[in-house]
C-alpha cells in the first residue's frame, strides 16, 4: 500500500495553495489530485464521497482516513509524528507554536473573509454572472479588506518581526501570504503603501521558492492577463 497522502486542491483556493506550498517544504509524501472548481468538480458525487462539505483542501490519507479544512490537516499532520520537516513550519516550542496558532484561528476572520469577499465581489462573480457586483459591497469590502491589511502592517509584522512570529518562517506567514496574494487578481495591489508587508512578502516568497511561484502560477498568469488587457 502506498504511503502518499491524496491531497485535493485547486491552485485558486488560497488555503489550498498553503498546503501544496507546506506539503512541499516538509516534503510530505503525496499524490497530487487537482480538483477544478471552475469546473464544479468538487460538486460530483465521486467528490461529495471524499469530502462530504464538497471543499478544497482535503485530503486521504494511505490507510483511507478523510479530513478537510486546512488547519485541521495541519495540526494532524504534526500528531501523526511522521514528518520532521513539518517542526520548522509548526515548531514544538509551546510558546512559539501559541504564537502561530494566534495568528491562525484570527486569519479567518480578521483577514481572510475580506480578501476573499473583495477577490469574488470585484473578479469572479462579474465573471460567473456577465455582471458587475454593486459598487457600495465592493467599496464596503475594499475598506474592511484595507483595515485587515494595516493590521498586518502594524500589528502582526509590527516594527522588528521578520516574519509573523518572530525571525523564522512558520505556518502563520504561508496562509497569510496566500490570502494577500489573492486580491491582486482583482487588480489590487496589497502591500502598495505598507512597506513592511512589501517587504515581509518578499521574505515568505524568497524564503519558500520555487514551490510558492509554482503554487501561484494561476494567480501570476491572471494578473499579467488583466494588466494587459487594460493597456
Amino acid at each position: 500500500m502506498s504511503k502518499n497522502i491524496k491531497l485535493y486542491f485547486d491552485l485558486m483556493s488560497q488555503p489550498s495553495r498553503a498546503m501544496y506550498i507546506l506539503f512541499d517544504l516538509a516534503q510530505i509524501p503525496t499524490d497530487h489530485q487537482p480538483v477544478a472548481l471552475r469546473k464544479g468538480a468538487h460538486m460530483t458525487d465521486e467528490f461529495k464521497a471524499i469530502n462530504r462539505f464538497q471543499k478544497v483542501p482535503c485530503i486521504v490519507d494511505h490507510d483511507g482516513f478523510k479530513l478537510s479544512e486546512s488547519i485541521a490537516i495541519l495540526r494532524y499532520l504534526d500528531r501523526k509524528n511522521e514528518f520532521p520537516l513539518l517542526k520548522n513550519l509548526y515548531p514544538e516550542d509551546t510558546k512559539h507554536r501559541a504564537q502561530v496558532d494566534e495568528f491562525l484561528e484570527w486569519q479567518h476572520n480578521g483577514l481572510r473573509i475580506f480578501c476573499a469577499m473583495y477577490f469574488q465581489l470585484a473578479w469572479l462573480l462579474p465573471i460567473l454572472t456577465g455582471k458587475p457586483s454593486a459598487q457600495d459591497r465592493v467599496d464596503e469590502m475594499k475598506d474592511r479588506m484595507e483595515m485587515a491589511l494595516d493590521t498586518m502592517e502594524d500589528v502582526w509584522l509590527g516594527e522588528k518581526n521578520k516574519f509573523i512570529t518572530g525571525e523564522k518562517l512558520t505556518a502563520a506567514d504561508i496562509w497569510a501570504a496566500c490570502e494577500i496574494e489573492q486580491p491582486k487578481m482583482a487588480g489590487y495591489d496589497p502591500v502598495k503603501g505598507r512597506p513592511r508587508l512589501a517587504n515581509w512578502l518578499k521574505e515568505v516568497r524568497n524564503a519558500t521558492n520555487p514551490v510558492y511561484d509554482e503554487a501561484h502560477k494561476y494567480v501570476r498568469k491572471i494578473c499579467e492577463s488583466s494588466k494587459k488587457a487594460k493597456l
